[in-house]
């Protein structure tokens, strides 16, 4: 199964893959690894979120030079124990958000 996750206003792929080894299913979102992420035109921020169970994560924000978007995915450099399985990884939200869309095939 492929699975990509597009920018919402200007349809730029942020994310894809149909390999099971470049992007996890994980508590309702996306996880992909770097390899798979449209890094051009990704840029991780030194904004964070911390979450009480996983750590802290830094915010990635989407720019073309055209357009912006902040916040349409996260990165979490050095979870906490037990969520080792995300670090390093560009975490999406699944589905269909006010800033990303998610393609199945």
């Amino acid at each position: 199964m492929r699975v990509t996750i597009k920018e919402r206003a200007t349809g730029t792929v942020l994310a894809t893959t149909d390999d099971p080894n470049q992007v996890l299913a994980f508590e309702g979102n996306w996880y992909f690894a770097p390899a798979a992420v449209n890094q051009d035109v990704l840029k991780v921020t030194a904004n964070t979120y911390t979450c009480g169970y996983k750590g802290t994560c830094n915010w990635v924000n989407f720019d073309d030079g055209a357009h912006a978007t902040p916040q349409v995915a996260w990165v979490y450099p050095s979870p906490k124990p037990g969520y080792e399985q995300i670090a390093g990884r560009y975490g999406f939200y699944a589905g269909d958000r006010l800033t990303t869309v998610e393609e199945r095939a």
